[in-house]
C-alpha cells in the first residue's frame, strides 16, 4: 500500500450544500447531530441550506469545517479505509485532525472551536485586520517586503503586517491591520510579485493581531481533556509531532498567532515516508498544492463517495 497522511483543510473551501452527496450515510448523519446536539443547533441545516453569507461568518465557518473534514474521515474508515501513517491540518483544519487522530471528541472540538472563532472575531472587530494571498513570489523576499513596511511605519505605530501562511514555495499569505496590509501589496508587487489578491476573511488569522483571542483560547484549552493520539498528529506551528496533552494544548495556543508553515509539513510528511497526501473535507486547494512543493508527491481529495472510491482504488 502506498504511504500516505490524510491532510484537513481550513477557512475558505466551505460551500452551501457541501455535503449533499452523502448527506443519508449514516455516519454522516450522526456527525451531524453531535455536531448539532454539543452546539445546540442545527448543524446540518446550516451546511445544507447557508445561506453562503451565513457560512461565510467566521463563528459559523470554524465548526462547519471542522463538521466536514470528521464526516469524510468517518466515511473513510466506515468503508474500511486504512489508517494513515499520519495527519495534519491547515491552521483550523489541525482541530480536524485532532478528532481524527482520538486526541479530542467531535463534541469536545466543535464548541472548542466555535469559541476560537469568536475570540478571533472579538480580538480585531471586522474592517479593522486583513489578508492577502502574494503569488509569485519567494517567502523570503514576501517577510523582507513585511519588513520594509513595517518599519516604514514607524517604530510606534499601531499598524501591523506580517508573513503568516507559507502555502507552497511561490504562495505565502500575509495578515495585518488593514491599511498595513495594503501597504504591503503595493510594495511586493512594486518589488515583483505577480499577484496580491486580498481574501475575503474577517479577520487576519495566525497574526500577532490575534494574541488576545489566543490569550482565552489558552483558558479554555487548559479545561479541555485531551486523550494519547492514536495516530501521529503534525502540528503547524513547530512542524512536530506531539504526544503530550500540555505540548498539543501549547501548540494550539500559539498556532492562533503564528504562522501556518504548511511547506514544512508537507516536506516534514515526505520525511516520514509519505508519498500521497489525502485531503479529507470539502475542496482541493490543499491536494493542488502538494505538486507545487515536492514535485515528487502526490495530492488527492476526497470529499464525496466517487471521491472516497477513487482514493481507495489509488492507495491500494
Amino acid at each position: 500500500m502506498t504511504s500516505f497522511a490524510f491532510v484537513f483543510p481550513g477557512q475558505g473551501s466551505q460551500a452551501v450544500g457541501m455535503l449533499d452527496a452523502w448527506a443519508d450515510h449514516p455516519e454522516v448523519v450522526e456527525t451531524l447531530r453531535e455536531a448539532s446536539d454539543a452546539l445546540g443547533e442545527d448543524v446540518g441545516r446550516l451546511i445544507k441550506e447557508g445561506p453562503k453569507e451565513a457560512l461565510a461568518l467566521t463563528t459559523n465557518t470554524q465548526p462547519v469545517m471542522l463538521v466536514a473534514g470528521v464526516a469524510a474521515w468517518r466515511m473513510w474508515r466506515s468503508e474500511g479505509g486504512a489508517l494513515p501513517a499520519v495527519v495534519a491540518g491547515h491552521s483550523l483544519g489541525e482541530y480536524s485532525a485532532l478528532v481524527a487522530s482520538g486526541v479530542l471528541t467531535l463534541a469536545q472540538a466543535a464548541p472548542l472551536v466555535r469559541f476560537r472563532a469568536a475570540a478571533m472575531q472579538e480580538a480585531v472587530p471586522v474592517g479593522i485586520g486583513a489578508m492577502a494571498a502574494i503569488l509569485g513570489m519567494s517567502s523570503a523576499q514576501v517577510i523582507a517586503g513585511c519588513a520594509e513596511v513595517q518599519a516604514a511605519m514607524g517604530a510606534g505605530s499601531m499598524e501591523v503586517v506580517e508573513a503568516v501562511n507559507f502555502n507552497d514555495p511561490m504562495q505565502t499569505v500575509i495578515a495585518g491591520s488593514k491599511l498595513a496590509v495594503e501597504k504591503a501589496c503595493e510594495v511586493l508587487k512594486a518589488n515583483g510579485a505577480k499577484r496580491a489578491l486580498p481574501l475575503p476573511v474577517s479577520a487576519p488569522f495566525h497574526s500577532s493581531l490575534m494574541k488576545p483571542a489566543a490569550e482565552k483560547l489558552k483558558l479554555r484549552l487548559a479545561d479541555t481533556a485531551f486523550a494519547t493520539p492514536q495516530i501521529p498528529v503534525l502540528n503547524n506551528i513547530d512542524v512536530a509531532v506531539e504526544t503530550d496533552a500540555l505540548r498539543i494544548r501549547d501548540a494550539l495556543y500559539r498556532q492562533a498567532f503564528g504562522p501556518v508553515r504548511w511547506v514544512e509539513c508537507v516536506s516534514a510528511m515526505k520525511a516520514r515516508g509519505v508519498s500521497t497526501l489525502v485531503e479529507c473535507g470539502p475542496g482541493k486547494v490543499l491536494a493542488g498544492m502538494v505538486r507545487r512543493i515536492d514535485a515528487d508527491m502526490s495530492g488527492v481529495a476526497l470529499f464525496d463517495p466517487a471521491t472516497l472510491a477513487d482514493v481507495k482504488t489509488l492507495l491500494t
